[in-house]
């Protein structure tokens, strides 16, 4: 069964094209199990109000290429940038392996950061430069928003809400790559995990267990698979 939208007026027309909503992925939007990656960087505020404004771009600039790089290379979309991090959605087209393309994206992140953001703002700065990353598996509406040359898959819903909060307990862990009970499930046995803890999650009643992920099983086979 094929599914159009229904055109009710002229801005209708202009935001719809029937061509693109029946051969893109999550153009006209639709409910997908997807694997969500928050990524913040810590002490934002601090670093910005330190640093002139042309520096603080410069180093977001580095550091964005370097994380836009490991979605990409992972089969990932970037779906926003927050100023001081960025939402990335793996398994839009298929959510086969969702989970591993998105640890191995964040495993990559933190190598990037460590190895090459880190020592650049230090050396010239001498400011510390560390992120967190929080990754959740779950139910999310999945489509197509913005126009033109802007347009970029997004997703909403609880479970994007979820990985947000996720990201924000690695302060209080003091970890920088925690991952719900729902991911996990999924890359169990082809990831090494550190801590396991149980939190409350800030909206959410009941407690959470997340886990911190710290490297992955044969790294080579992972990438070449």
């Amino acid at each position: 069964m094929a599914v159009r939208r229904l055109i009710l007026d002229a801005n209708d027309a202009g935001l719809t094209d029937q061509r693109k909503d029946t051969t893109t992925h999550g153009s006209v939007g639709e409910e997908r199990q997807i694997a969500i990656l928050f990524v913040d960087i810590r002490n934002s505020t601090r670093f910005a109000d330190s640093v002139p404004p042309f520096d603080v771009i410069h180093v977001l600039r580095r550091f964005y290429h370097h994380m836009d790089k490991a979605v990409i290379d992972h089969g990932g979309h970037v779906a926003c940038y927050t100023g001081d991090g960025l939402l990335a959605l793996f398994g839009v087209e298929t959510s086969k392996c969702a989970c591993l393309q998105a640890v191995l994206a964040g495993l990559d992140m933190l190598r990037c950061v460590k190895q090459d953001v880190q020592p650049y703002v230090k050396r010239l700065f001498k400011r510390a430069f560390r992120i967190g990353i929080g990754l959740h598996f779950g139910q999310a509406v999945v489509g197509t928003l913005g126009g033109g040359l802007q347009e970029r898959i997004t997703a909403i819903g609880d479970a994007v809400n979820i990985a947000s909060r996720v990201e924000r307990a690695n302060k209080k862990a003091k970890t920088e790559f925690l991952v719900t009970e729902a991911a996990l499930r999924e890359v169990r046995d082809q990831v090494h995990v550190g801590r396991s803890i149980e939190v409350n999650l800030p909206g959410k009643t009941g407690r959470y267990t997340l886990h911190e992920i710290v490297g992955v099983r044969n790294a080579g086979a992972q990438m070449a698979g």
